[in-house]
Parts: C-alpha cells; sequence; structure tokens
C-alpha cells in the first residue's frame, strides 16, 4: 500500500468539505479568540464541543465559568501533548477528540483534530495497530506523531493532515462507523 504523501493530503483536504467534519473556519475563529483573550469561556467551550460532537455538549454547561477560563489559560502554559490533553479533558464534556479541537483551534501548526476516523486512517496506513472507538490523552500522543512526521513530508500542517486524513476514511470506510 502507498504511503501517505503530499498528493493524498492535497486530494482529500480538497474533499473535506463534502464531509460532516468540523468546520476549519470555526476552528480558525475559535483559535484566535483563545489567543487574544489567553483562555476560553464556558460558552466558547460549548461551541466548540458542539462543532465537534453535538450528543456531549451540553455536558459543558456543567462547568463553573471560572474553571473553564482557568483551564483553558492553564493549557497554554503547560508543556507536552499527554498533559495538555489531559487539561482539558478534565472538564465535562471533553474527551481526547474534543479536546484535540481545543489544541488544534490554539495551535493548528502542531495539533489536529482526531477521532474514529482519523484513527482508521491511521490504521490503514500502518501508523498505529487496532480499531478504536474511544480515546485519552494517550492515544492522542499515539495519533498526533504520525500525522506531525506526514505533516513535516508533505508540508502541509497537523490541522490539514488530520482534516485529511478524516476525509479519507469518508471516503473508503466500507460499513458503518462503529
Amino acid at each position: 500500500m502507498a504511503g501517505i504523501d503530499e498528493p493524498l493530503i492535497s486530494e482529500y483536504l480538497e474533499s473535506y468539505a463534502e464531509t460532516q467534519g468540523v468546520l476549519p473556519d470555526r476552528i480558525a475563529a475559535f483559535g484566535r479568540q483563545y489567543r487574544q483573550q489567553g483562555y476560553l469561556t464556558r460558552e466558547q467551550l460549548y461551541e466548540i464541543a458542539y462543532e465537534s460532537s453535538t450528543r456531549s455538549a451540553y455536558h459543558v454547561d456543567r462547568n463553573p465559568e471560572a474553571r473553564c477560563e482557568e483551564v483553558t489559560a492553564n493549557v497554554r502554559r503547560v508543556d507536552g501533548d499527554f498533559s495538555k490533553i489531559h487539561l482539558i479533558a478534565g472538564l465535562r464534556g471533553f474527551k481526547a477528540p474534543t479536546a484535540s479541537c481545543v489544541l488544534t483551534a490554539l495551535d493548528p501548526s502542531r495539533h489536529a483534530i482526531v477521532d474514529t476516523r482519523v484513527w482508521a486512517s491511521l490504521e490503514r496506513f500502518d501508523y498505529v495497530e487496532g480499531r478504536k472507538e474511544s480515546f485519552d490523552a494517550a492515544d492522542y500522543v499515539t495519533m498526533i506523531e504520525p500525522i506531525r512526521e506526514i505533516a513535516s513530508d508533505t508540508g502541509y500542517s497537523p490541522e490539514d493532515v488530520g482534516y485529511a486524513l478524516f476525509a479519507y476514511d469518508v471516503d473508503h470506510r466500507e460499513g458503518t462507523l462503529h
């Protein structure tokens, strides 16, 4: 099987708009707010969660406002992908895939939105092993490492590689998602 190269990323990045994935323009807007304010509010986190997973977004409102701002401010000070994802996942309504939206908004040059589809594409190309349906901070680290490698090899950002891998799975998956 051929590897993940620039033409593949280009093709599937172009077709990403036809998927039901998170809207890149919305993530970019959240990122601008995050960098400008230095934190995200509960309402902003709710909007990000709603973009990612409408079913779990309502949990975000159960977080105290001050905690949302504290956690998202602290994420900017913490080093390490595991620590960043784990910190965000401490908020209600944020498992690793939704937390990856927050990190990608903050720094698309280092992060990507990940989920079952991205894992499946990485698995098809032998970057990860086994099927996954739920993810934690360690799984994020497992996925972001090859995503950054692919980004470096292709000249795309990790964010764009993530979107392309999502679209690749939409195009190649047989059967249902779960």
